[in-house]
């Protein structure tokens, strides 16, 4: 079983940061887009930003294309989602897949965004 791991979520106060990483198996990391998606409680899983893997990255909601940053290093297997100024909406739990979603799901990590 192909595994993803997400850490690097948690509790923040409106304005904070977390920086979040994936790491996901060398023999699919290297070729692959890769993504990050969220699904708030109650609501369907969205595709957050997507890499490929030479570097170029898009970010998906007009409301994170100035605060979020994707990264990846490809040494390490591992995808990386700066947060930055991050607000009540941006709680979720937060995966990453490719961009085909075609590796099974891991556990997520949770960010929760709160006063």
């Amino acid at each position: 079983q192909v595994q993803l791991v997400e850490s690097g979520g948690g509790f923040v106060q409106p304005g904070g940061s977390l920086r979040l990483s994936c790491v996901a198996p060398g023999s699919i990391f290297r070729s692959a887009t890769m993504a990050w998606y969220r699904q708030p409680s109650g609501d369907q899983r969205e595709v957050v930003a997507r890499i490929t893997s030479g570097g170029m990255s898009v970010i998906y909601p007009d409301s994170a294309q100035s605060r979020f940053t994707i990264s990846r290093d490809n040494a390490k297997n591992t995808i990386y989602l700066n947060m930055n100024s991050l607000k009540p909406e941006d709680t979720a739990i937060y995966y990453c897949n490719t961009i085909t979603r075609s590796l099974s799901w891991g556990q997520g990590t949770q960010v929760t965004v709160s006063s």
